[in-house]
């Protein structure tokens, strides 16, 4: 008797336990609901859209690897994608290994400042041409070098020409026999009067004064003298050679005054004026620099460089600067009034349109679209497509413009996929009595499988029917 009661209890807790472990199965939390030890949440696991090139180049990955740097591409998860197009999110260890700065927008004063190439040129107003009005011979040529200096009134050539000594002869006969005639036969001495006079006008005519001399050579030489201080700078003749009237002998240039002529865009020339400061550096003299004021801005634009041509007057005393030296003009037009300026690293220049980024936030950055003025060795006035007072990027920009590049363009791929889903979703939600567009339409609708169908089962009832009648699950 015992023993059966010891059976039986045994049996009754062996149920007991079954039953509440049956119990407690049923009522246990579902596993996506499970809590750790300390009451918060377990961390689930980020999905990976992509991973994406470390050095925003436009480059992407459906897996994980290296760039030829060995750099390890950057996961992108579900969900880090900005929502507004172009905008770009960087975490701070990103921003800071990017080297990433920003400044603020301000208004100031900014005056034009252009860098130009530019080259030394003779002044043409302090260029002299030796070129004699009769014909002749070069009987002496004391300036025999190109390169030569001379100093004013120093004889340059002696000239040898009979036409001269002509000249000199017919002046001398026509004012002897004017004199000697003047008391015996008035008329003729009138007519010798008036040779004289031709012979001093042709004389005059070459710079040669009349002379009483006898005929002798003396009187068909003829000595040029130099003009001023100057530098022959060219020489086609040498001691002997016959010269034409009016051809070329010596050309002489003053190079105490050079020109400094600068190649400036056409956008920049048309924020400079006649008289604006100016400089001029070479590398042929490291360490001087030359100061002047723009003199003449040339009015017809080069079509081949489309640039336009300033000229800057420097003195050049020591005669340092010479003829085609090759260097930078600094050119420095009036203060414009107060304008929005921020730095010319802001600006990144597609060719097309000029971009600048704005921070928005700690980490968040958008392009602007923007419009330019004026602008100087660093600054560059904003007309368009930002505020006083916001943050620019300075440095790193490039990089998070390739990023954001590369974002727009990931975006456009994502919506041309969704494209075709949506249509197909629209498809599949249009009213099975909806009649087909058209014939071919009908046809493939009568060839589609009965399990494509998503209400064959439903006798053909229409989704809006099924919704209101969902609708009333509760009152079932």
């Amino acid at each position: 008797m015992k023993t059966a009661t010891w059976i039986g209890m045994t049996a009754g807790l062996g149920l007991a336990l079954a039953a509440g472990w049956w119990l407690g199965r049923a009522t246990a939390p579902a596993p996506e609901a499970l809590t750790s030890v300390n009451g918060a949440p377990e961390r689930t696991e980020r999905k990976v859209l992509f991973y994406r090139n470390p050095m925003g180049l436009p480059d992407t990955s459906p897996v994980p690897k290296k760039d030829s740097m060995g750099m390890d591409y950057i996961p992108v998860y579900d969900g880090e994608e900005p929502t507004e197009p172009g905008t770009v999110v960087l975490p701070p260890e990103k921003v800071q290994k990017l080297g990433v700065r920003t400044q603020r927008a301000t208004r100031e004063q900014l005056a034009t400042q252009v860098r130009a190439s530019a080259t030394v040129q003779v002044d043409e107003t302090r260029q002299f041409v030796v070129a004699p009005r009769f014909e002749g011979w070069i009987e002496t040529l004391h300036a025999n070098q190109t390169g030569m200096r001379v100093r004013r009134g120093q004889t340059l050539m002696t000239l040898y020409s009979p036409e001269l000594l002509a000249a000199h002869e017919e002046f001398r006969i026509a004012d002897v026999a004017a004199e000697q005639l003047a008391e015996s036969d008035p008329a003729s001495a009138a007519a010798m009067r008036k040779l004289r006079d031709a012979a001093t006008a042709r004389l005059r005519n070459w710079n040669v004064a009349g002379s009483r001399q006898s005929g002798s050579t003396e009187s068909a030489r003829l000595a040029i003298t130099a003009p001023a201080d100057a530098v022959v700078i060219e020489k086609p003749v040498v001691a002997g050679d016959r010269f034409e009237a009016g051809q070329t002998v010596l050309r002489l240039a003053d190079l105490s005054q050079v020109w400094v002529v600068a190649q400036v865009p056409t956008s920049q020339a048309a924020q400079l004026a006649v008289g604006d400061e100016a400089s001029f550096e070479t590398p042929s003299l490291v360490g001087e620099r030359y100061s002047g004021r723009i003199d003449f801005i040339h009015p017809v634009v080069d079509v081949d460089s489309r640039t336009v041509d300033v000229r800057i007057v420097l003195a050049n005393p020591e005669g340092r600067l010479r003829p085609g030296l090759f260097g930078d003009a600094q050119l420095r037009g009036a203060p414009d009034q107060a304008t929005l300026v921020v730095p010319r690293s802001a600006v990144i220049d597609s060719g097309t349109r000029q971009i600048v980024l704005v921070q928005m936030a700690e980490g968040r950055f958008e392009p602007r679209a923007v419009r330019l003025g004026r602008r100087n060795e660093d600054r560059v006035a904003v007309l368009e497509g930002i505020e006083e007072g916001e943050q620019v990027v300075v440095a790193a920009n490039f990089l998070i413009d390739a990023e954001s590049n590369l974002k727009s363009a990931l975006q456009g791929l994502s919506d041309a996929a969704e494209a075709p889903s949506q249509h197909q979703h629209d498809a599949a939600a249009r009213p099975a009595q909806e009649p087909a567009p058209d014939s071919r339409g009908a046809a493939l609708a009568g060839d589609r499988p009965a399990s494509a169908d998503p209400h064959a089962n439903h006798g053909g009832a229409a989704p809006a029917e099924e919704t209101d009648h969902s609708g009333h699950d509760g009152e079932h």
